[in-house]
């Protein structure tokens, strides 16, 4: 099949269904998940899909948002590695914020049992990972808890954030370019996200290789403000080494 007719399938599909995702695609066509991504990027550039997160949506439909328990289930075997890597991001003391996240939140259930931290999230799933953790003192940023990411937002938590300084924040997106930074479907959680970056000295971010390249409505920070991203095998050489000219550090775990 040529790309312009596995293209136009691609398009009824996500009409159909409302939702493509990479891996299914590949299946489906007998191409490799590199091959369907371009497929993806060429029907966004063209106004008929937009990327998100491990696939796409209808052109039209920015604001969708997968619920916690796909989200969960995409890309499991890569957020498992990154977390494990993030590991040896924790300070040995001193505070730590975890932004809400699957991949966080699995880096929040790997933490060692002799970890003395001070940990700050507004994430309850993260939360009730450490709330048994005997060295962690575990602070629960309050405020309106979202039901698909159940996340705080709102104006509690952002005086919370306000508050406080970390010594690491570990970040979550949705997506992520050097065109358009860090976005999120929802503004809410992208200014509590803005006021975590705030207000962390070091900030590292842990996104798997398929968000690379999707932008969603809401954005909350550069590139450039992130320290370390750790990420997958999945991203190209070619774009760590231009995230890296930004300033950023980038750390590639095998998938």
């Amino acid at each position: 099949m040529y790309a312009p007719e596995r293209q136009q399938a691609i398009l009824r599909l996500a009409r159909d269904s409302g939702r493509v995702d990479v891996l299914s695609l590949a299946d489906e066509f007998q191409v490799t998940a590199e091959t369907i991504r371009r497929d993806l990027k060429s029907l966004d550039r063209a106004g008929l899909l937009r990327r998100v997160h491990g696939g796409a949506i209808p052109a039209g439909r920015l604001d969708f948002e997968p619920d916690l328990a796909e989200r969960e289930g995409t890309a499991a075997g890569e957020k498992d590695q990154i977390a494990r890597a993030a590991l040896a991001e924790l300070p040995a003391e001193g505070s730590v914020i975890l932004d809400a996240g699957t991949t966080v939140a699995r880096l929040a259930a790997a933490f060692p049992l002799d970890s003395a931290l001070t940990v700050v999230t507004h994430s309850l799933p993260t939360a009730a990972r450490l709330a048994d953790h005997p060295g962690i003192q575990l602070h629960l940023v309050g405020g309106r808890v979202r039901h698909r990411t159940r996340a705080a937002v709102d104006a509690w938590a952002l005086r919370a954030y306000a508050e406080i300084r970390a010594d690491v924040l570990f970040l979550a997106a949705n997506g992520f370019s050097l065109e358009y930074g860090l976005t999120t479907p929802d503004l809410a959680e992208a200014a509590v996200k803005r006021a975590a970056v705030a207000a962390a000295r070091r900030v590292v971010l842990l996104a798997d290789s398929a968000k690379h390249g999707t932008d969603h409505f809401a954005g909350f920070c550069q590139l450039g403000e992130i320290d370390l991203l750790i990420t997958d095998t999945g991203l190209p050489l070619d774009a760590a080494g231009a995230i890296e000219e930004g300033g950023t550090e980038v750390l590639r775990v095998p998938r």
